[in-house]
């Protein structure tokens, strides 16, 4: 039993106590005056308090986006009735599954320009980025053991590099600029005759920075090495053509364009050929390059999910533009010292990633618990070190620690970039004025000239 005795007489607390304690598991908790449980202070100007209305709004479509209610009603009928396994060549069930597969193939092929051939299906982007880099490295080895990446590729691409040096392949990283976009003339001079491929991701999906993808394909073609993208970022969001970008393969995720997870695709040139090791053995599906069965309602998804995206896409990256900027107008009308990662105009506007100065991303996390973001740095993860790819475009650490990625999709609204904002606002300020560094900068001190010293 727990019990709990406040506001009482000093003459009634003997009395009480004595018969209380006759009995056993007791707890007594005796507080003195008129003191509560939660006392709040008078001034609560620098306390945090969260309403508690529901789940917090989206904005983290960068990691992902909810499946669209049209996607879900394309894939009802094969996750119940039409369960056949699409590999099944003898009976009626195994041809409709086949059937929405292939139909599937070409939806997605239509969206970048490619022939329906080209594409096989995956679980993923990262499987899809694996096959390209460690496949194209290992199948062209005994006479082209160079690959190009840059420094602000994801995560799954700078892994698959590393296992390759490993295995004894050189890799060059590409540096970027301070808006994120690297330098063609770069790439031209790191291109050698034992170069296999090139991997750069059109849209980056910490900073949302778009490479200049067609110039690159086409030093990769005039210099006869075969190009691969990582396009999770950017399928359904800008306008990507396989043919007139020189692109030979490209990485797809479905769960980035409104389509389920579990499921991508990549494209891989036919003409001219590219070839391909496998890193998975198996029956031999989807041409040889990825073998298992491939998962029918998953891969409906995916096609359903790209045919909307390629019919709504300019109205989908108008109304992103829309609030893009009406969050940054109203950010920025009321804070100073507020910093935009990557290039201003060479971006998708979906993906902001803003710097506060003098504010700790951790702590503005913990204040926006109504409002589901992601952090710039690592600070939402074990490691406290600031992201590499804020690091590799020359942001400081200070800066670093302190940005938020704020992701814009489909379907938020307009209500609901308000509410961020002034929330946004409210907390940097009250985040700021805790700060003694933020009283120095409004003194006038410039921070960088101090010299700290060390106790």
């Amino acid at each position: 039993m727990f019990r709990i005795i406040y506001n009482i007489t000093h003459s009634y607390l003997n009395k009480t106590i004595n018969r209380i304690l006759q009995q056993e598991n007791i707890i007594v908790m005796v507080l003195p005056g008129n003191r509560k449980i939660s006392n709040r202070a008078d001034n609560d100007k620098f306390s945090l308090k969260h309403e508690e209305i529901g789940r917090p709004l989206y904005f983290d479509a960068q990691a992902t986006t909810p499946l669209d209610p049209r996607v879900l009603d394309a894939m009802l009928p094969y996750l119940v009735s039409y369960h056949g396994n699409p590999h099944s060549r003898t009976h009626t069930y195994g041809w409709e599954s086949e059937a929405a597969v292939e139909k599937a193939r070409e939806q997605v092929a239509h969206l970048i320009g490619a022939d329906p051939k080209e594409i096989i299906f995956t679980s993923g982007a990262t499987e899809s980025n694996n096959i390209s880099v460690k496949g194209v490295a290992r199948f062209y080895a005994p006479r082209k053991k160079h690959i190009v990446t840059t420094q602000i590729e994801h995560k799954c691409v700078l892994d698959s590099c590393r296992a390759l040096e490993g295995e004894g392949f050189k890799v060059t990283y590409l540096p970027v600029g301070p808006n994120g976009i690297i330098n063609l003339q770069e790439l031209e001079e790191a291109l050698t005759p034992e170069t296999s491929l090139v991997s750069v991701m059109t849209v980056n999906n910490e900073i949302g920075v778009k490479q200049p993808i067609a110039e690159i394909g086409a030093i990769c073609k005039k210099k006869k090495v075969f190009f691969h993208t990582d396009a999770a970022q950017a399928l359904g969001k800008i306008a990507l053509d396989v043919n007139a970008m020189n692109i030979d393969l490209m990485s797809i995720s479905g769960h980035k364009i409104y389509g389920p997870k579990g499921i991508g695709a990549l494209f891989i040139r036919r003409r001219p050929r590219v070839r391909v090791e496998p890193i998975q053995s198996g029956g031999g599906q989807e041409r040889g390059m990825r073998s298992g069965t491939v998962p029918t309602p998953l891969v409906v998804g995916l096609g359903a999910a790209c045919e909307i995206a390629e019919r709504e896409m300019k109205y989908d990256h108008a109304w992103v533009e829309k609030l893009s900027q009406r969050f940054l107008d109203k950010i920025y009308s009321k804070l100073t010292h507020v910093i935009r990662n990557g290039d201003l105009e060479q971006s998708y506007p979906g993906c902001l990633n803003l710097s506060f100065a003098y504010v700790e991303g951790e702590s503005l996390l913990m204040a926006l618990k109504d409002v589901a973001l992601s952090s710039g740095s690592a600070c939402t993860s074990a490691s406290l070190e600031p992201s590499y790819v804020l690091r590799a475009i020359g942001t400081d650490e200070d800066l670093a620690h302190s940005s938020i990625r704020f992701g814009l999709g489909r379907f938020t609204t307009m209500d609901e970039v308000d509410y961020t904002a002034e929330k946004t606002i409210k907390h940097v300020e009250r985040l700021r004025e805790m700060s003694p560094l933020w009283e120095m900068v409004q003194e006038g001190v410039d921070i960088k000239t101090i010299k700290w010293s060390q106790h």
